[in-house]
């Protein structure tokens, strides 16, 4: 059992922010006009967080009381918190799918598998394997939103306003939470080489699901084999990983955390202008009040 991480000691818990998107009903799966790859490979990941997430939040709880708060005061309070923003980010995704599910019908079996495999991992891994791949999920999606943040008017120009802002909004919380699943691993387990095993897991099925879910969209949207699409694809992957696969590597080492990376330069500012009052949050491309920054 590792003692809490003093960089972290003082973070507190995470907000909570009960943000909830209004879908229009005449919302469509290809929400992107102009990059409808981006949109169906989106599409696909968010097919995957309420099946993903739930997995996630129950390795952590099933730790809890694992946690010693001599050790590590405060880390019971902060998965708490935790736990409530990642149950925030699923129930948002799933009204979404329902939309997306509709318009593609083939994808009600991706989710099927999703939820087959998700359910063996959490009936056939230990309780040890389990949080290590919740703190390694977590690694994954911090490289994720620091690529996207770096690129998000190339990826989002020109998108409907609301699932890009769904998007980047999850992307941001997970930035803001990127410590917690690692501490409460480090401190329950520690053991870098089932941590390896457990996030290159997650990435494999993160990366094969994600294949699927896009290329049911593209068979029923007849983009299966248009070259544009494939190439904008193709490019958007190999950048993607170069940024996701160094930062597991890295965060494999012994002696990293999470606080010795970088975090993305825009979406910390923006997450400071949701107003708990209203439960919103401007829309991505919407100015920044630079007072705040």
């Amino acid at each position: 059992m590792a003692t809490i991480d003093p960089r972290t000691a003082d973070a507190g818990p995470v907000p909570l922010r009960n943000i909830r998107f209004e879908w229009p009903d005449d919302t469509r799966a290809v929400w992107h006009p102009t990059r409808p790859g981006f949109a169906a490979a989106c599409n696909a990941l968010s097919l995957g967080m309420p099946y993903g997430e739930p997995y996630v939040i129950a390795s952590v709880r099933s730790v809890l009381g694992d946690i010693d708060p001599d050790v590590a005061p405060g880390l019971a309070d902060e998965a708490r918190a935790y736990i409530d923003q990642e149950r925030g980010h699923y129930r948002q995704h799933r009204r979404f799918n329902d939309l997306v599910t509709v318009e593609h019908p083939g994808l009600r079996r991706v989710e099927r598998w999703m939820a087959t495999s998700y359910r063996w991992l959490r009936r056939h891994r230990s309780r040890k394997f389990n949080v290590a791949f919740a703190a390694g999920f977590e690694a994954i999606a911090f490289a994720a939103a620091r690529w996207i943040d770096s690129n998000r008017r190339e990826l989002f120009a020109g998108a409907d306003t609301l699932p890009a802002t769904l998007f980047l909004w999850h992307l941001a919380e997970e930035v803001e939470h990127k410590n917690v699943a690692f501490d409460v691993w480090e401190h329950v387990d520690g053991n870098r080489f089932r941590y390896l095993a457990a996030m290159s897991t997650s990435f494999l099925m993160l990366v094969w699901f994600i294949f699927l879910g896009t290329i049911t969209q593209l068979w029923r949207t007849r983009r299966i084999f248009n070259p544009i699409t494939w190439f904008r694809l193709t490019s958007w992957g190999i950048r993607f990983a170069f940024e996701v696969l160094p930062v597991m590597a890295v965060t494999a080492l012994p002696g990293h955390h999470p606080r010795d990376l970088a975090d993305p330069s825009w979406m910390p500012i923006w997450l400071r202008d949701y107003d708990p009052e209203s439960g919103t949050i401007p829309a991505w491309d919407a100015p920044i009040d630079i007072s705040r920054v």
